[in-house]
């Protein structure tokens, strides 16, 4: 009985709590990749790793940076980029879109404009887990070098 109270208690606290996204604050996030698709079958598995953190120019309007790792069958990439997140609600729904510099091992380089739609869960109102359904399009390989994919993240806001 004591599980189910717990687990409904935080529940309750995801669904309602909300950050204030007021400006001047400050964002730092992880998130974790596997799910990526793409438009050619070259790559069967994939796995990544990313690090971002933010700034809150004005209320509800975040400007990031962000640097990530990824392992494929294929080749290991690294990136790193800018971008800005908005806030449609007040309870975590966002908009995300950028640029992101990436180095494809061994040595091919891409640019990549990637846009996200994600939903912040908050556990307080400083750390929140953070699912996002993101796109990101290849500007050197569009056919081979786009994805569509899935990133599981927690966010502290401060």
């Amino acid at each position: 009985m004591k599980k189910i109270l717990l687990v409904a208690l935080l529940l309750a606290t995801a669904t309602t709590a909300s950050a204030q996204f007021e400006q001047g604050l400050k964002y730092v996030g992880a998130y974790a990749t596997g799910l990526d698709m793409n438009y050619s079958t070259k790559n069967k598995f994939r796995f990544g790793l990313g690090a971002e953190a933010g700034y809150f120019i004005m209320d509800h309007f975040m400007l990031k940076v962000d640097a990530s790792y990824q392992h494929t069958d294929a080749s290991d990439d690294f990136t790193l980029g800018a971008g800005a997140r908005y806030y449609v609600t007040h309870h975590g729904f966002y908009l995300g879109a950028g640029a992101q510099y990436a180095h494809h091992s061994p040595n091919n380089n891409d640019v990549l404009i990637p846009i996200e739609a994600g939903y912040s869960f908050y556990f307080n109102d400083y750390i929140s887990f953070e699912p996002a359904l993101y796109y990101r399009m290849s500007v050197n390989d569009f056919g081979d070098g786009s994805t569509v994919g899935l990133k599981i993240g927690v966010g502290f806001y401060f």
